[in-house]
């Protein structure tokens, strides 16, 4: 441990060294994140900033295999299911233990679903669990002996598995939680490959070599996660010898680190969306009308062209294309027709109201959301739409907008990266998930047959009928036009030369179980 705690010692001095000297440690990756975790708590969290990390200190009962979105086991070796969907029985993988030395079993796993799901549980105040909905649907979980866990539920529920998959379903460990209560973000305890050191606020989270893992330790001696918001700042570390790894290139690097030798560029699509959130509860989005209008005001080819450099195609609706068997191809894009834009606009009465249009630096796939936000501003300009850009550091973005935009904004940029085509739309456009009721609908979007299709879509225990529910809401949701659809990235990351094992993932997740460093 000593010799580890030296390496990261140095890893931390990168940070001042000078350029040409900078050079990371033998045996240990340095990842060039984002932003600054919100949480270490996987039950506390929503962004895929902070799942990247989490995903390599805990597992859950299931996972998706390598390269694809298909479950496969985890700490659940095999699993049933009931004819009428209603339950789940896991058997669980035996002599696995937390890294605090307490054994994972059935009770273990019942002990962290009843503590997002029940409001009496003693330890349910250790939240919030915002995506506890995911597994909404779970009536009762018992430990059926120490390896069989039982999962009823209070109806059929297709996104079930996939769920669990998510770093929501990751199990902790019910003595960390007793011991650290509401602090248990800071000091989080997982059955995962690398276990938790330290955290240096706005400095790094360290995570060491599980020598024990179930799975099989991995190389590297530790993982140091850098938040690095500014990206010329990240990729300046990269070129430097800072860092081993970055995450969300930016479009404009892509082809520098191509063209040369000492790194790799890894490309890999996904299941995402780049939005605007417009505020239909008050303000000009209220009207329909201005909320087509922006979509066809937006130039997205030019987006995609010439501030993402190619690597995002433009968006159509809410559904990624990566869902391809649930993706509506007849719903096509809004093409950018600014005369379109200036009739609805008039036809809407809209007089040049201010919008104000919330921006953040930087976070979880959000595409150089700056000059995304300022050619936006522009286009809407041209069309006679007023908007005035506040811009925020990631965590305070989300605080200012998951909340809602009542009272506060009329447009914001989002990004989702999702599991299954039900995950996006179920949290953000059901009447349901307005955000006083725990859901992301932050812009108040409700329709009663979108509503409505989405519920018949969870309960479908059939492929082909879920397709075309979903297929259904989207031709809806395009009409409607609550968000300005804008882009479906494809992923990048770059590594040095001498990392190896290293793959983006379709999850968008990063997975270094298996990356070691020559």
């Amino acid at each position: 441990m000593r010799r580890v705690l030296a390496a990261l010692a140095a890893a931390c001095a990168l940070a001042i060294a000078p350029a040409a000297f900078a050079q990371t440690p033998p045996n240990v990756i340095v990842v060039g994140q984002i932003a600054e975790p919100q949480s270490l708590d996987p039950h506390a969290v929503t962004a895929v900033n902070d799942f990247r990390i989490l995903v390599n200190v805990y597992d859950g009962l299931v996972r998706f295999a390598d390269g694809s979105l298909e479950v496969e086991p985890s700490l659940a070796e095999s699993w049933e299911i009931s004819e009428d969907g209603l339950t789940y029985i896991f058997k669980l993988r035996e002599g696995v233990t937390f890294h605090d030395g307490t054994p994972f079993n059935a009770e273990a796993v019942k002990f962290n679903f009843e503590r997002m799901l029940d409001e009496e549980h003693p330890f349910h105040d250790t939240g919030p669990f915002p995506l506890a909905f995911f597994f909404s649907a779970v009536d009762e979980v018992t430990a059926v002996d120490d390896t069989t866990v039982e999962f009823k539920l209070n109806e059929p529920f297709a996104p079930f598995l996939s769920n669990l998959a998510y770093p929501t379903g990751l199990i902790v460990s019910p003595a960390a939680v007793e011991a650290s209560g509401k602090d248990y973000g800071r000091n989080p305890v997982g059955t995962g490959a690398y276990k938790f050191e330290e955290w240096q606020g706005n400095q790094r989270v360290v995570v060491t070599r599980n020598e024990d893992y179930w799975d099989g330790a991995p190389a590297p001696e530790a993982i140091v996660f850098r938040p690095i918001t500014d990206a010329n700042t990240r990729v300046a570390e990269m070129l430097s010898g800072g860092l081993d790894i970055m995450v969300e290139v930016p479009p404009d690097s892509v082809a520098q680190f191509r063209d040369a030798p000492d790194f790799q560029v890894h490309e890999q699509a996904g299941p995402h969306v780049w939005f605007l959130i417009l505020n239909m509860k008050e303000g000009p989005f209220a009207e329909k009308g201005v909320r087509q209008a922006a979509n066809y005001a937006i130039n997205k080819e030019s987006l995609v062209t010439d501030v993402l450099q190619g690597t995002a195609e433009v968006a159509a609706g809410p559904t990624p294309p990566a869902f391809a068997w649930a993706y509506n191809e007849e719903v096509q894009p809004y093409p950018y027709d600014p005369d379109k834009a200036r009739e609805l606009l008039a036809e809407a009465g809209y007089d040049g109201e201010e919008i104000t249009f919330y921006v953040t630096e930087g976070g979880s796939g959000m595409l150089d959301p700056v000059a995304m936000g300022t050619a936006i501003q522009a286009d809407l300009a041209a069309v006679g739409m007023n908007v005035k850009i506040e811009t925020y550091e990631w965590n305070t973005f989300l605080g200012q907008v998951n909340p809602g935009l009542e009272g506060k904004a009329d447009m914001a940029e989002m990004a989702w990266m999702t599991n299954d085509p039900d995950t996006l739309p179920f949290l953000t456009l059901r009447t349901a998930a307005f955000p006083s009721e725990g859901g992301f609908n932050s812009g108040y979007y409700s329709n009663v047959e979108v509503d409505e299709l989405l519920n018949q879509a969870r309960v479908s225990t059939e492929p082909e009928e879920r397709a075309t529910l979903y297929k259904q809401m989207q031709e809806i949701v395009h009409e409607d036009a609550p968000w300005v659809f804008v882009a479906n990235w494809v992923q990048g990351a770059v590594t040095t030369a001498n990392v190896e094992g290293f793959s983006l993932q379709p999850s968008f997740f990063l997975m270094l179980q298996d990356v070691s460093k020559n």
